[in-house]
């Protein structure tokens, strides 16, 4: 029996904007290679030698690449070899995220759409070729929530499973009002929106520009986490399901400890399984103790991923292989954090 991975990656190409429309292409992203000078470095350690730009903004290229990945895979320009590999990895299924669109892009709606419209066309063209084994979360342009409903609509019909969104969005936490829109979009439409490490606030990514993304990436979605709980907007929809993806479930015994000790001021009580009670899903890593993480619950409601193409803190390539093999954790239990918790979450058939 293979795995889900509940969280890949594309690396984003020239080819990831050939699909923006005619009126538009003045606004396509273009590669700049620095040519003297000092050079940042990778989180590999490698010189970064080329840069996006986007909206007029510098974006780093080459700073979060897997060298355990092949190009040709991890940019999906041989959807074979990809496929490939995740039989070598014993992986069914992987849903793939974006890379450079982790941090803060564009505060331009125009911007935002035409080039979300792009990413989405690419990845369904890219899931048209995975025999139903590349899945993925779309991009919605989020400063237009016309633009969005018929982004979710179009990811739908061509094999989005997830809505993708940072720990921050337009400069506003995710439980701004102005975001229940895409709340009850997600629920009608019957997909999860799935938080991803990263933010979309350009004072954050500029506050945290010279540390390894802990704070400008990790916290975001924590925070959102703790967030939505505190101010019961899961209870709003409560159809919705709700992903935390790459930042790791290892923070969560102390998030629902603080949470229960301000709901007790409040006169609420923390349900016994945080999680399961609010439909909420977190993506595990095989260097967390889940024996601590789970004594809050969550046995039906953590998953995992590789962070395919990736080389940062929460990169293991095989760390679907390495959850089934240590050990420490009931099978059963693993069993359904590798298969049927990320089914669940991103409405994915049952295994056969």
């Amino acid at each position: 029996m293979g795995a889900i991975d509940s969280d890949a990656h594309v690396i984003e190409t020239m080819a990831t904007f050939d699909y923006i429309d005619p009126e538009f292409r003045h606004l396509r992203p273009r590669v700049v290679r620095q040519v003297e000078g000092e050079h940042a470095r990778s989180n590999e350690g490698g010189a970064q030698k080329e840069y996006w730009i986007i909206d007029g903004r510098l974006q780093p290229k080459e700073h979060n690449i897997g060298s355990n990945t092949s190009e040709a895979s991890r940019e999906m320009r041989d959807i074979r070899a990809r496929l490939k590999h995740m039989d070598e990895l014993n992986i069914d299924i992987q849903v793939l995220y974006p890379t450079v669109f982790l941090r803060a892009w564009t505060q331009d709606p125009a911007v935002e759409t035409a080039i979300c419209r792009s990413y989405n066309r690419w990845l369904a063209d890219i899931h048209s070729q995975g025999q139903g084994r590349l899945r993925w979360a779309l991009m919605p342009p989020l400063r237009s929530m016309e633009e969005t409903r018929k982004e979710i609509a179009f990811g739908k019909d061509h094999g989005a499973c997830g809505i993708f969104v940072r720990g921050l969005e337009a400069e506003m936490r995710l439980t701004n009002p102005y975001f229940f829109q895409l709340y009850e979009m997600a629920q009608d439409y019957d997909l999860p929106v799935c938080f991803h490490s990263g933010n979309n606030s350009f004072a954050v990514r500029d506050i945290y520009a010279s540390e390894g993304g802990f704070g400008r990436s990790k916290l975001p979605v924590i925070a959102a986490f703790h967030n939505l709980l505190m101010d019961a907007i899961p209870a709003k929809f409560p159809k919705l399901r709700w992903g935390f993806i790459e930042v790791s479930a290892q923070w969560l015994p102390y998030a629902f400890n603080d949470m229960g000790l301000r709901l007790q001021r409040r006169g609420r009580e923390l349900p016994r399984d945080p999680l399961k009670a609010n439909n909420m899903y977190v993506a595990c890593q095989c260097t967390d103790d889940l024996e601590y993480v789970l004594k809050d619950g969550g046995s039906h409601n953590l998953v995992i991923g590789t962070d395919y193409g990736h080389a940062d803190t929460s990169s293991q390539i095989e760390a679907l292989r390495l959850l089934k093999a240590n050990g420490k954790v009931a099978p059963a239990v693993i069993d359904r954090i590798l298969d049927d918790n990320a089914r669940a979450l991103y409405g994915l058939e049952a295994r056969v």
